[in-house]
């Protein structure tokens, strides 16, 4: 009796929430002469507080064609908008600015969705060592991280150098797929310097006292060292969770100004293999076991971060004036 006392109560403040919104946005829109996209767009710059607001507004729609939008084709983002106009009775002449605006942050919301399907086909692809493309790939990713050491063999302990953890890469794919591998080789060709300064830290002692060798010697656990490229395949399984958690709109709203693509999922990536490379330093871990720990955290630090609307991770293009936020 007192759960269901409970869920009567909840009900009916959820109708009475329900029913007074809707009766504000009829009154504002009486006393305004606007409605409610046109007061976000007009009363919001672009950037994802603006597009947040529109997504919900369309979202939570009495209207078919509203609901239905966030959801279409982007080739039909132009007509979608048109209809909308119509729908709503605004002039595009006496008004083009909404116009613009709407199909900005329309882009943006089914660009974000379109974004999803693409990196989820990603990391369901296998790493495959009889696809050519694959395999050439995964060369070049040896290359770019290790221009002056020829690969002995395909199969080869050599692979450890750059953090895979035994003599066959393919294995340590296996969670993310081929998205692992297309995030850590645009982060070896397109942030080379960076890329391989966090590999050469990657296999650096902690005690800089010490020169490698006689670390090595030693055989001294506490380093400063991780897994180059079992982090990297670790931080794409991050992002890949903020991507489809949702989180990461806020993000991506605020630097595409238009359809967020699979280029910016991999410059969030750099950006974050980078961070995470600070953060362990910071964190003065004792061994590599306090990995999971140091992960989960900075996961939690980061999507604590993302919920402040202004966020930026990294400033690729930028919506409007962004707040940025360091780690």
């Amino acid at each position: 009796m007192k759960h269901f006392l409970r869920a009567l109560a909840q009900l009916f403040a959820f109708l009475y929430c329900a029913l007074l919104w809707r009766t504000l946005k009829f009154l504002t829109r009486k006393v305004t002469g606007r409605c409610e996209l046109q007061r976000i767009c007009y009363n919001h710059k672009p950037g994802a507080r603006r597009t947040l607001k529109i997504e919900h507004s369309l979202k939570s729609s009495k209207s078919d064609l509203l609901r239905s939008a966030v959801g279409v084709n982007p080739d039909a983002v132009e007509k979608v908008v048109d209809d909308i106009m119509a729908l709503k009775q605004i002039n595009s002449d006496t008004n083009p600015q909404l116009g613009i605006s709407l199909q900005a942050s329309l882009f943006q919301i089914v660009g974000y969705r379109t974004l999803m399907v693409q990196v989820e086909k990603l990391r369901r692809e296998p790493y495959d060592c009889e696809n050519q493309e694959h395999e050439a790939m995964l060369m070049k990713l040896w290359k770019s991280l290790c221009p002056e050491t020829p690969l002995t063999a395909r199969i080869s302990k050599q692979w450890s150098d750059i953090g895979f953890q035994g003599s066959d890469p393919k294995t340590d794919f296996r969670g993310m797929g081929v998205l692992g591998l297309l995030n850590l080789l645009y982060f070896a060709e397109h942030d080379k310097a960076t890329a391989l300064q966090l590999l050469h830290d990657s296999q650096q002692p902690k005690h800089s006292t010490l020169s490698k060798a006689e670390w090595e010697r030693r055989s001294l656990e506490k380093a400063i060292g991780f897994s180059f490229a079992i982090v990297g395949i670790n931080i794409t399984e991050l992002v890949y969770k903020l991507l489809m958690s949702g989180s990461l709109k806020t993000h991506l709203y605020n630097v595409a100004p238009e359809m967020p693509s699979l280029v910016h999922f991999h410059q969030t990536f750099c950006y974050l293999m980078q961070e995470f490379h600070r953060f362990w330093i910071e964190e003065n871990p004792c061994d590599i076991m306090e990995f999971n720990r140091i992960r989960e955290k900075f996961l939690r630090r980061v999507t604590k971060q993302l919920k402040n609307p202004n966020m930026a991770l990294c400033p690729h293009e930028p919506a409007s004036d962004v707040h940025l936020i360091s780690l």
